[in-house]
Parts: C-alpha cells; structure tokens; sequence
C-alpha cells in the first residue's frame, strides 16, 4: 500500500489465493440444475430481439473496404459512407450475383469488382438495403425475413462504462451449433472453476434467477493473474434479448466493466448441419488513476485480450457443440 500526491493510498488489486486445488474443490453439479438453467434460457428465449444480429466489431468495418458475412443464411455486406456512416444490404450484386464482399468502397460507395455497378446504400435495381446500428463497439444488422419478430427500431444494446471511459476488444469464433447452445453455457456459471481453473477459481454463485424481476445469476470469482494471484470480483450474468448474455462486474476492481456474448447463427434456422459465431465483446474500465494508461496502449492489450477470451471459447465451444450433439439424440438432460 502506498499514498498518492492527493493523499489517497493506493491499494493493490491482488490477492494471493490459498484455497484448494481443482481437484478438492466442493462440487458444483447439485447446484446447476438442469431445470434452472433451462427456465432461464426460455426467459431469455421469449424476450424481444427487435431481429437485430450482431455481425462484427465497428472498428471491423473500416473505411474503404466492405466487410461480409452471412448471417441465418442471409448474405449481408456493410460498408461506411464518405461521412462514416454505417451501410448494409444484400451479399449478392442485383446484376449477376457478384460477392460484393470483395467488392471496393470508392468515396463511400460499393463499386462491384464484376462490373462496376455502383451502390450509395440507397435502393437500386431491387436491392434493398437492411437496417444497421453502430453502437461504438459492434454493428448490428436487422434482418426481419430471418428474424420473424416484430421490428424494433434500435437493438437491445447492454448498459455498458460510459463512452470512452472504457477499453474494448471483440473477440469472434464459429461453432457447429445454435445460438441457444452457446447462450445456455454462459447461463451455466457453475462450471466457471472445473472447466476453466486456468482463468476462474474460487467461483461460487450467491444469487439465481427468481423470475422475471430478479433475473440474474450472481457470482463471487477471482480472476486468474498467474499462478496464485488472483483479482476476486463479484459479477451478475443476465440475458436481455435471445442471443445476448451479458456478465457486468459489478463490485471488486473494474467495477461497471462488461463481457457481452451475442450469439450470431450463420446458417437458417433449423439447418441439419448448424453454425453459431460467437461474438464476444468486452469492455473494460476502472476507476484507477494508471487506467488513463490502459486506455492510450489500447491498441497493444486487444490482441492480449482476445487471446484469452480464445483459449476460453476453445472450451465452451466444445461444451456447446457438445450441447447441440446430445440435443439431437433426444438424451440431453434439459
């Protein structure tokens, strides 16, 4: 502990863990009812998504260049305008079919690579654009065929630190699953120490879903540093929409930061053989006087940032596929 020039003491937010190994820690299997997690995915489930799906990190959609991806079958491209602003539409050129993901962005228009149609986001020659939203970290795309909700005129965009008082990084993997097998891992807070003892340990759930009032799953954690040191925190995970959980931290060192998983399907829904990106946002914060630092080398920590949120979703990407595999022989559990 030591005192800064304004006379508060600075407090380290390490701790030096000293409970038991992975092996003798008390088992959590009795507490994660298969039932309670279910009930939360159909809450989760039967709220509205407004048929908004997150497509990629806004920093992912540059200037110059499109970006593409298919999304519940639908092949969607984005681009930004002369000004910035955000566009979408269909994958496909209205004049033969061309991927106009590999097309070129000329002063904010989508010049097709085949044979130069030019596209400014308004409607030509039967195609149409989609809604999108830039929320600083993500863009998301409505897509109201896929969706088959009623429209909603913004995404359900979780409470996040305030603009700028954060560092963010987004993270996305693919699966051979469905949103809800990856939505139903993150409603599964108990296998955070035995699954993961490399980055969560001591984990123990304090708070579960008592309906739609209270509809969050409360956990006391500490986060692996190295080896015994370890930042304990404890955090809330809460689904405001079907393929979005959401874990805010919400006492302990970095307080108001968040981890949003949205769960993204890449095939139609009901595909025999489907596939889920995992879109991870996190966005960090503290209250800390160096944290004005962690915000100027933001680019340096993403990479570190997205390669442990890597070697997590190696993990839960196995449980969910897992998930999806025991679902289709009618013997999981749920």
């Amino acid at each position: 502990m030591s005192e800064g020039r304004d006379g508060t003491r600075w407090t380290s937010p390490l701790r030096i863990r000293r409970g038991p190994g992975w092996e003798e820690q008390r088992p959590t299997w009795r507490e994660a009812k298969p039932a309670l997690i279910a009930d939360a995915l159909k809450r989760a489930s039967a709220r509205p998504s407004g048929n908004w799906f997150v497509v990629g990190a806004s920093r992912d959609v540059g200037p110059g260049r499109p970006y593409g991806r298919t999304v519940a079958g639908v092949e969607v491209v984005l681009w930004r305008s002369r000004s910035g602003e955000l566009r979408a539409g269909p994958g496909a050129c209205p004049h033969l079919g061309a991927p106009l993901r590999d097309s070129r962005v000329v002063c904010g228009t989508l010049v097709c690579h085949w044979h130069g149609l030019a596209l400014d986001g308004g409607p030509s020659g039967g195609w149409e654009p989609y809604p999108v939203h830039d929320d600083g970290v993500l863009v998301w795309v409505r897509l109201d065929r896929a969706g088959g909700e009623e429209p909603l005129e913004r995404p359900v965009v979780p409470v996040r630190p305030a603009s700028g008082a954060g560092v963010d990084a987004v993270f996305t993997a693919v699966g051979r699953c469905e949103p809800e097998d990856v939505v139903a891992n993150r409603l599964d807070p108990w296998h955070g120490s035995w699954f993961h003892p490399y980055s969560f340990v001591d984990l123990r759930v304090v708070g579960t879903p008592a309906g739609e009032g209270e509809d969050a799953f409360a956990v006391d954690v500490s986060f692996r540093v190295a080896g015994r040191l370890v930042v304990p925190v404890r955090a809330e995970f809460t689904a405001p929409e079907p393929r979005t959980v959401v874990m805010h931290i919400t006492e302990g060192e970095g307080a108001t930061s968040v981890v949003e998983t949205h769960a993204t399907p890449l095939t139609p829904e009901g595909a025999a053989a489907p596939r889920t990106a995992v879109v991870e946002a996190v966005v960090a914060a503290s209250d800390r006087r160096g944290f004005a630092l962690a915000r100027a080398t933001a680019p340096l920590l993403r990479p570190l940032v997205r390669r442990a949120a890597g070697r997590l979703w190696r993990d839960d990407l196995a449980y969910a596929e897992r998930r999806w595999a025991l679902r289709g022989t009618g013997r999981f559990p749920g």
